[in-house]
């Protein structure tokens, strides 16, 4: 057994026989006991991001140079928004049949219940940076539970899941899509990429937010407008995609997929891997929003997972189901994506999502890149550590990962996604009641007429010592 079919024994069993239903049973756990926040709170969402969007100055310790709200969960949704709603989306109808999205769909409904607790704890637990803050599962596992081991765990995993193998699917995606659509050598794309991408990285978390706060909101407007468009064209067909969909999801009528374990295993493994709810990757990046109160933060997080896989990764299952080109064995990731635009709108469709996807996976890196460097600067302050990082984050894996087969790069990133994401859950479930009790306190400031709820440590006692970003 070669290298690659072990790595997918393993990845199989670990998601077959314990992350599904943990991930699952999480969310729905969360859900009750938030009183269903991502469903009752979605106004209050739209509202704190739209306020955070107009005063990027921030909340609280305004002066400092601070990442606004929206700055966060512009960089957040970076991460989200990229190869997992092209070609991730692409791969698990392939693999998994039309009734993978249905699985997509429901890890996203519980798991933005998820993101919600993961990133709220983040902001109660975050400390101070020289230029902005810093937090993340990390942090919260060693300020929280006081486990440093844990803690270095998980730092370990999210450098290597996310720093490392996710910045490999990110270029074999975009080198792919080039060679689709232009014919151009990987080799040399992988090249281009190296460089602007060790340009971006070494200019710090400032250059990453103002890079991605430009980028998300045109690349993702673009692509959700062309798919609506496409959706329009073919709106008669939609009660068929529905239905196929619904039966394929419990193997009523197995369309393209291996059975009814393949269908729910790839919905879930890339509708995590695009929206990350639970994963403890957003989390890295939430923590560094200035705001008044936790929950402001964890609730906007919530909103990137609507975002990502409600939206985008619908339009992208919607015009690949339209085409009818999933049941072609040879199709599969992003050429299947390509392939299933082309057929909707000529020889622009390859070209178009080439540019897409180099925007949406080209975000993706450079969010990634972010998530490594804060849970290194955990582990250890050393500055030639750092650079090292650097190199190998948006270097060496970039290059890899374009010279690199399609099977190998997910292979790797399906096995740290589940290690991390193990970690991450048990984690949360252990500090839940905080976030519970910081959601309680923030309705009730709402009930008493006031609009910006602001949060104290002295209102967690027991915690006073380890708040030190709050007053």
């Amino acid at each position: 057994m070669d290298f690659n079919n072990l790595i997918t024994t393993i990845n199989d069993a670990l998601w077959a026989y314990l992350l599904i239903g943990v991930l699952v049973g999480c969310g729905l756990w969360f859900t009750w006991r938030t009183r269903f926040v991502q469903f009752r709170m979605v106004g209050e969402m739209i509202r704190l991001l739209a306020d955070s969007a107009v005063d990027t100055a921030g909340g609280a310790g305004s002066g400092r140079k601070h990442i606004s709200s929206f700055q966060a969960f512009a960089v957040s949704v970076a991460t989200r928004v990229g190869t997992g709603n092209l070609a991730g989306v692409a791969s698990a109808i392939a693999v998994g049949g039309p009734g993978a999205v249905f699985w997509m769909w429901v890890i996203a409904l519980v798991g933005s219940a998820t993101a919600f607790v993961e990133s709220t704890l983040a902001q109660l637990f975050k400390q101070k940076h020289k230029d902005s803050f810093i937090g993340g599962p990390a942090y919260y596992i060693q300020r929280g539970l006081h486990q440093r081991w844990m803690a270095v765990l998980f730092a370990v995993l999210i450098t290597c899941q996310f720093g490392l193998s996710n910045n490999s699917i990110q270029a074999n995606t975009i080198c792919g899509a080039m060679n689709e659509a232009f014919g151009w050598s990987p080799f040399w794309v992988g090249v281009i990429l190296t460089v602007t991408a060790l340009f971006i990285v070494f200019g710090g978390i400032q250059r990453i937010a103002h890079v991605s706060s430009v980028l998300v909101p045109v690349m993702a407007i673009g692509y959700v407008v062309l798919a609506v468009v496409i959706v329009a064209m073919n709106i008669g067909q939609i009660p068929h995609v529905l239905r196929i969909i619904l039966l394929d999801a419990f193997g009523i009528e197995q369309v393209a997929g291996g059975g009814l374990g393949a269908t729910i295993m790839y919905g879930v493994k890339r509708g995590l891997f695009s929206n990350e709810a639970g994963e403890g990757s957003a989390p890295n990046v939430a923590a560094t929003a200035a705001v008044s109160h936790p929950v402001k933060q964890g609730l906007i997080q919530a909103l990137g997972v609507f975002t990502d896989t409600l939206l985008v990764c619908s339009c992208t299952a919607f015009i690949i189901l339209i085409s009818g080109l999933y049941s072609i064995p040879e199709l599969n990731g992003i050429a299947l994506t390509q392939s299933a635009l082309q057929n909707e709108i000529g020889a622009l469709g390859p070209i178009f999502v080439a540019i897409a996807i180099f925007l949406f996976a080209f975000s993706s890196i450079i969010g990634n890149y972010y998530y490594g460097e804060a849970n290194i600067r955990f582990i250890t302050s050393n500055t030639r550590v750092m650079t090292i990082y650097r190199i190998c984050s948006a270097g060496v894996m970039v290059m890899f990962g374009a010279m690199a087969s399609f099977e190998l790069v997910w292979n790797i990133v399906d096995f740290f996604m589940a290690c991390l994401t193990a970690c991450n859950l048990v984690a949360i479930v252990l500090l839940g009641r905080y976030a519970f009790r910081l959601l309680d306190d923030y309705r009730q400031q709402k009930r008493q007429g006031i609009k910006e709820p602001v949060f104290h440590r002295d209102q967690f006692p027991e915690l006073e010592k380890d708040l030190d970003c709050w007053e």
